[in-house]
């Protein structure tokens, strides 16, 4: 979205305007619900959080400054509104039917499936671990898509600053990663 229009049409939602709140969302949303899905690893978890960001967002409105893109800003909220999901204790759930019906039927899932599954929330996980600069700047710029220029504008930061982010980022998940291997 050019920065014109974002700006256009954040002044049409700060006046009320339902149709700029939509057209927000519609630009935005595929981005955020990836973003809270590779946080998440349950898209089911990550609707929940796209809903709960938006309502953050649209609370927040007015102390968006405008420093960065609206879409920097969601990633932002999207990522705490994770992080404070996580820390939140949560009723253990029973096994949903499909997974309880391979569990008892007695056939195990598929294996390249499952060792994708693992990959994935190793990966995951790891992320989640990495440092709270390193985090966003990670989920930023690879779940969430958006451009180095932008990161560093939202954060303060210079384009090299976030390359050596991401370096360093790099460096603790392959330590993490490795430690983690067999």
């Amino acid at each position: 979205m050019e920065p014109a229009e974002e700006k256009l049409l954040l002044a049409s939602l700060a006046g009320g305007d339902r149709e700029a709140a939509e057209a927000l969302v519609d630009r935005t949303y595929r981005r955020v619900f990836a973003l809270l899905c590779r946080l998440s690893g349950d898209p089911d978890l990550a609707a929940d959080l796209t809903q709960e960001t938006y309502r953050r967002a649209w609370a927040a409105l007015p102390s968006f400054d405008g420093r960065s893109q609206f879409s920097t800003w969601l990633y932002r909220i999207a990522t705490n509104a994770f992080l404070n999901h996580v820390r939140r204790p949560h009723a253990v759930v029973p096994l949903d039917e499909e997974h309880g019906n391979a569990l008892r039927d007695g056939s195990p899932p598929q294996d390249d499936e499952v060792i994708a599954e693992q990959t994935a929330e190793r990966l995951r996980r790891a992320v989640l671990g990495l440092p709270g600069e390193l985090r966003f700047t990670v989920t930023a710029r690879y779940w969430g898509e958006a451009p180095v220029a932008e990161i560093a504008h939202a954060e303060g930061i210079s384009e090299v600053a976030v390359r050596k982010r991401l370096k360093r980022a790099f460096r603790l998940l392959a330590a993490n990663l490795q430690e983690v291997l067999p």
